[in-house]
């Protein structure tokens, strides 16, 4: 299964983003905690060189605690600073500006050296669809001040939000890149929902899902839905199908029902704390 999504939106998005670099003292890129190397964009580092950089380890509350401190550890010894938080609840949001301040230190002691005071640290921030860098930057603001939602290219141009003395910010719309190189990146952004369910099967993503808990989270399926965890995973699928009563006009198991059923459960968290890589597997 090859999942492969890049409308042309995209190609924009990443020249604008080109053109408004030279402004920017730093780059926040937010990443999804669950799958930390998948949902990052290779792009970013080319465009990114030179500049201070800082990530965000978004959705953390969805993750597995143990893999997002090793993630943590990985990216803080590549010198990035590094910051885990859950951007709906606003949980971690205080130590951001302690890690602006610390990934810009050089840039304001510059300044005041020019004589230059008080002069706000410009921040762009990137990320992939859906990953949460409208709801980032709400929580950062305290108000709405970018549209969100819960499907992937809701931002559609860039802006510019001033949060503080301190800080201002430039978001820019969620990019992927043109291609995966690794068949299994796609896979992995398809299941935290970077790429839009319309243009997926659903029975073929439950079933990867179904191999992924399997191998890392054993008796995860069995603990949600009751069912056992040996066979084949198209087996396995159609017994959640079962136990949650999927069936359509007729009594025939509706597998598409149970494939939305087990991603949505993933998705939300209902599954428990998972995260599908570890830096070890890089």
């Amino acid at each position: 299964m090859n999942y492969q999504w890049y409308p042309g939106h995209m190609t924009k998005a990443r020249r604008m983003m080109q053109e408004d670099i030279k402004l920017i003292d730093l780059v926040i890129e937010i990443l999804d905690a669950r799958i930390p190397i998948s949902s990052r964009n290779p792009d970013i580092n080319e465009l990114a060189k030179n500049k201070s950089r800082m990530i965000i380890l978004n959705k953390a509350d969805l993750a597995d605690n143990k893999k997002t401190k090793l993630w943590t550890e990985y990216y803080e010894s590549m010198g990035a600073f590094v910051v885990t938080i859950d951007s709906r609840s606003r949980g971690g949001m205080k130590s951001v500006n302690e890690k602006i301040a610390g990934a810009c230190k050089e840039k304001i002691e510059r300044d005041l050296k020019r004589g230059i005071k008080n002069r706000p640290v410009r921040a762009m921030v990137v990320g992939i669809p859906n990953v949460g860098k409208s709801t980032f930057i709400n929580s950062f603001a305290g108000k709405a001040a970018t549209k969100t939602g819960n499907k992937p290219g809701v931002t559609k141009g860039k802006q510019w939000i001033r949060l503080n003395k301190q800080v201002e910010l430039l978001d820019t719309p969620g990019i992927l890149w043109p291609k995966f190189e690794d068949p299994s990146v796609g896979v992995k952004l398809a299941l935290v929902g970077s790429i839009k369910d319309e243009i997926l099967n659903a029975e073929e993503l439950a079933m990867e899902l179904i191999t992924a808990l399997r191998k890392d989270y054993e008796g995860a399926l069995k603990e949600r839905y009751g069912v056992e965890e040996t066979g084949e995973a198209h087996e396995i699928l159609l017994a959640i199908a079962d136990a949650r009563k999927c069936v359509k006009k007729g009594g025939e198991a509706d597998y598409t029902k149970a494939a939305m059923l087990l991603l949505d459960d993933f998705r939300s968290g209902k599954m428990g704390h998972i995260t599908l890589e570890i830096p070890n597997q890089q």
